[in-house]
Protein backbone atom coordinates (compact mmCIF):
# COMPACT_ATOMS: atom_id res chain seq x y z
CA UNK A 1 0.00 0.00 0.00
CA UNK A 2 1.41 3.88 -0.95
CA UNK A 3 0.72 6.03 1.18
CA UNK A 4 3.79 8.95 1.02
CA UNK A 5 3.82 12.89 0.52
CA UNK A 6 3.56 13.40 -2.81
CA UNK A 7 -0.40 11.66 -2.35
CA UNK A 8 -1.11 13.90 0.70
CA UNK A 9 -2.55 17.46 -0.94
CA UNK A 10 -3.25 19.95 1.15
CA UNK A 11 -5.18 23.21 1.05
CA UNK A 12 -6.94 21.86 -2.36
CA UNK A 13 -9.36 24.28 -3.38
CA UNK A 14 -12.34 23.23 -5.31
CA UNK A 15 -16.16 24.44 -6.09
CA UNK A 16 -17.53 20.85 -6.58
CA UNK A 17 -16.67 17.05 -5.36
CA UNK A 18 -16.59 16.52 -8.91
CA UNK A 19 -13.73 19.24 -8.82
CA UNK A 20 -11.87 17.47 -5.74
CA UNK A 21 -11.54 14.26 -7.31
CA UNK A 22 -10.17 15.48 -10.71
CA UNK A 23 -7.65 17.08 -8.51
CA UNK A 24 -6.96 13.91 -6.92
CA UNK A 25 -7.52 11.64 -9.18
CA UNK A 26 -5.07 13.49 -12.08
CA UNK A 27 -2.34 13.55 -8.91
CA UNK A 28 -2.72 9.89 -8.82
CA UNK A 29 -2.24 9.58 -12.48
CA UNK A 30 0.17 12.19 -12.98
CA UNK A 31 2.11 9.69 -10.43
CA UNK A 32 1.53 6.13 -12.49
CA UNK A 33 -0.57 4.89 -9.72
CA UNK A 34 -3.78 4.66 -11.54
CA UNK A 35 -4.59 4.63 -15.68
CA UNK A 36 -6.15 7.85 -17.11
CA UNK A 37 -9.52 5.86 -17.01
CA UNK A 38 -9.51 6.02 -13.58
CA UNK A 39 -10.31 9.87 -12.99
CA UNK A 40 -13.70 9.56 -15.40
CA UNK A 41 -14.32 5.94 -13.60
CA UNK A 42 -14.45 8.10 -10.03
CA UNK A 43 -16.17 10.84 -10.96
CA UNK A 44 -18.98 8.42 -12.58
CA UNK A 45 -19.41 6.45 -10.01
CA UNK A 46 -18.97 9.05 -7.42
CA UNK A 47 -22.47 10.20 -9.03
CA UNK A 48 -23.91 6.62 -8.38
CA UNK A 49 -22.61 5.97 -5.33
CA UNK A 50 -21.95 9.20 -3.23
CA UNK A 51 -19.06 8.68 -0.61
CA UNK A 52 -19.40 10.86 1.54
CA UNK A 53 -19.52 10.14 5.40
CA UNK A 54 -21.66 12.41 8.05
CA UNK A 55 -18.93 11.89 10.91
CA UNK A 56 -18.40 13.73 14.69
CA UNK A 57 -15.33 16.52 13.90
CA UNK A 58 -15.22 16.99 9.86
CA UNK A 59 -16.92 15.23 7.29
CA UNK A 60 -14.74 12.84 4.94
CA UNK A 61 -15.05 11.24 1.62
CA UNK A 62 -13.77 8.00 0.03
CA UNK A 63 -14.20 7.90 -3.53
CA UNK A 64 -12.83 5.03 -5.44
CA UNK A 65 -13.93 2.91 -8.39
CA UNK A 66 -13.21 -0.54 -10.01
CA UNK A 67 -9.74 -2.05 -9.60
CA UNK A 68 -9.16 -2.48 -13.60
CA UNK A 69 -8.21 1.50 -13.19
CA UNK A 70 -5.73 1.04 -11.07
CA UNK A 71 -2.09 -0.23 -11.42
CA UNK A 72 -1.18 0.14 -8.22
CA UNK A 73 -2.64 -0.08 -4.74
CA UNK A 74 -2.38 3.50 -3.14
CA UNK A 75 -4.48 5.77 -0.83
CA UNK A 76 -4.13 9.78 -1.11
CA UNK A 77 -5.45 12.04 0.86
CA UNK A 78 -6.86 15.69 0.12
CA UNK A 79 -7.41 18.23 3.19
CA UNK A 80 -9.63 20.73 1.36
CA UNK A 81 -9.15 24.78 2.39
CA UNK A 82 -13.07 25.17 2.90
CA UNK A 83 -15.84 22.23 2.95
CA UNK A 84 -17.47 20.69 -0.31
CA UNK A 85 -20.64 19.41 -0.22
CA UNK A 86 -20.42 15.51 -1.62
CA UNK A 87 -23.27 12.65 -1.76
CA UNK A 88 -24.11 11.26 1.69
CA UNK A 89 -23.14 7.44 1.56
CA UNK A 90 -26.52 5.49 0.98
CA UNK A 91 -28.86 8.41 0.48
CA UNK A 92 -30.31 9.76 -2.82
CA UNK A 93 -30.54 13.48 -2.00
CA UNK A 94 -28.55 14.51 1.59
CA UNK A 95 -25.41 16.22 1.16
CA UNK A 96 -22.75 16.30 3.41
CA UNK A 97 -19.84 19.32 3.83
CA UNK A 98 -16.49 17.85 3.64
CA UNK A 99 -13.08 18.84 4.53
CA UNK A 100 -11.19 15.19 3.96
CA UNK A 101 -10.95 13.06 1.47
CA UNK A 102 -9.06 9.73 1.05
CA UNK A 103 -9.26 8.77 -2.44
CA UNK A 104 -8.95 4.77 -2.65
CA UNK A 105 -6.87 2.73 -5.28
CA UNK A 106 -7.18 -0.78 -5.10
CA UNK A 107 -6.10 -3.59 -7.10
CA UNK A 108 -8.17 -6.03 -5.58
CA UNK A 109 -11.58 -6.00 -4.13
CA UNK A 110 -11.17 -7.86 -0.64
CA UNK A 111 -8.32 -5.86 0.08
CA UNK A 112 -10.67 -2.23 -0.22
CA UNK A 113 -12.87 -3.87 2.15
CA UNK A 114 -10.25 -4.36 4.71
CA UNK A 115 -9.08 -1.04 3.86
CA UNK A 116 -12.15 0.92 4.26
CA UNK A 117 -12.80 -1.05 7.48
CA UNK A 118 -9.88 0.12 9.03
CA UNK A 119 -10.83 3.76 7.63
CA UNK A 120 -14.21 3.44 9.34
CA UNK A 121 -12.09 3.22 12.84
CA UNK A 122 -9.83 6.10 11.93
CA UNK A 123 -13.80 8.11 10.82
CA UNK A 124 -15.04 7.52 14.24
CA UNK A 125 -12.50 9.46 16.24
CA UNK A 126 -12.84 13.11 16.45
CA UNK A 127 -9.47 14.03 17.52
CA UNK A 128 -7.51 12.29 14.86
CA UNK A 129 -9.77 13.43 12.14
CA UNK A 130 -9.26 17.40 13.77
CA UNK A 131 -5.89 16.51 13.69
CA UNK A 132 -5.57 15.12 10.50
CA UNK A 133 -7.80 18.64 8.99
CA UNK A 134 -5.23 20.73 10.78
CA UNK A 135 -1.97 19.51 10.59
CA UNK A 136 0.37 21.51 8.14
CA UNK A 137 3.04 18.44 7.90
CA UNK A 138 2.26 16.30 5.16
CA UNK A 139 5.09 13.87 6.96
CA UNK A 140 2.86 14.21 10.26
CA UNK A 141 -0.80 13.57 8.53
CA UNK A 142 1.48 10.43 6.83
CA UNK A 143 2.61 9.16 9.84
CA UNK A 144 -0.68 9.81 11.67
CA UNK A 145 -2.29 7.70 9.04
CA UNK A 146 -0.16 4.54 8.87
CA UNK A 147 0.17 4.43 12.64
CA UNK A 148 -3.44 4.22 12.87
CA UNK A 149 -3.90 2.10 10.16
CA UNK A 150 -0.83 -0.12 10.99
CA UNK A 151 -2.56 -0.51 14.59
CA UNK A 152 -6.03 -1.31 13.49
CA UNK A 153 -4.14 -4.32 11.25
CA UNK A 154 -2.04 -5.46 13.68
CA UNK A 155 -1.81 -9.47 14.23
CA UNK A 156 -2.13 -10.34 10.45
CA UNK A 157 -1.93 -8.08 6.88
Amino acid sequence: MLLDETLILKDIEASSSEEVIEIMARNLNDLGIVKESYIEAVIEREKSYATGLPTNGCSVAIPHTDTEHVNKKAISVGVLKDTVEFGIMGEDREKTPVKLVFMLAMDEGHSQLELLQNLMRIFQDENVLSELSTEESKTKIKDLLLDKLNFSVKGGE
